[in-house]
């Protein structure tokens, strides 16, 4: 077995239109794997190595390595592989955010010379619900500010997947379009900035915030069902997969401006989210 291997798998896999940053962790736990075991499949061995990631990580990240290295295993034809079984999944107690939180970390930045990228970022995932990696593959052209209007794109020959694959709009407060203008402004004049929201810069700018950009589009869920926004709209929004929900992939139609006037009745009135 050769890295040329592994590059065809991950070409293979890619044509499922999954995320860039999905991409790159399936590439990095079949990396780590394979250089342990030298590029040569063996089962004592990969055991070894299956038993010290188990020991290292939480059994959600093992679990989550492992399906993907089992899965690589399969696509071998490597026929040890199905007899290994994932653990239960862990469970898990969601954080609960709070408007004063969000308000905290936006004030915790404000000496930051990228501080209206920052608050930008936070309001317009709080109010939008995209996913982090969606934020950090938006261009200027996906935004309507008159609108309040954000398109999630996914077109993988541009750069921009979505999890479902499958393009949505959302919607963003009257308080984040003041907060986005303002951006927008410093983002055009700004000549060390290329995208307007750089995930490998965005991560250096919140190592060590209270809110991690991924927790972002918590707030949203959260906010939204503290006002008693309709659930199936949510979902809509959120871009969540619609498999097994049959009033979403059979009934429900609800067209953008049907989506915007019901997102407005819950969420544009929030006092949270707003730019002061």
């Amino acid at each position: 077995m050769e890295e040329k291997d592994l590059e065809e798998y991950i070409s293979t896999i890619e044509l499922s239109g999954i995320t860039i940053g999905h991409k790159k962790e399936v590439n990095r736990y079949l990396s780590r794997y394979l250089e342990y075991l030298d590029y040569c499949i063996d089962k004592a061995k990969s055991l070894e190595y299956f038993k010290q990631v188990k020991e290292e990580y939480s059994t959600a990240t093992y679990k989550k390595e492992m399906y993907q290295i089992l899965k690589y295993l399969k696509y071998l034809g490597v026929d040890w592989a199905k007899t290994i079984e994932l653990p239960s999944d862990p469970e898990y107690i969601p954080k609960r955010f709070t408007n004063e939180e969000i308000q905290q970390t936006i004030s915790d930045f404000e000496d930051n010379s990228y501080f209206k990228q920052i608050q930008t970022l936070i309001l317009l995932g709080s109010s939008s619900g995209m996913r982090a990696e969606e934020l950090y593959q938006l261009n200027q052209k996906d935004i309507d500010l008159d609108n309040r209007t954000v398109h999630i794109n996914h077109n993988p020959l541009s750069g921009q997947t979505t999890k479902t694959q499958r393009s949505r709009v959302s919607f963003f407060t009257e308080g984040t379009k003041q907060a986005l203008s303002e951006y927008l402004d410093f983002f055009n004049c700004n000549n060390k900035l290329d995208r307007l929201f750089s995930q490998s810069h965005m991560i250096h700018l919140f190592k060590g915030a209270p809110i991690r950009v991924k927790d972002l589009r918590k707030v949203f869920s959260q906010e939204w069902d503290r006002r008693g926004g309709p659930t199936s709209i949510k979902k809509l929004l959120m871009g969540h997969s619609l498999r097994g929900d049959v009033d979403l992939m059979h009934y429900n139609a609800q067209s953008e401006q049907d989506l915007k006037s019901i997102y407005d009745r819950v969420m544009n009135n929030a006092l949270l989210l707003s730019s002061s």
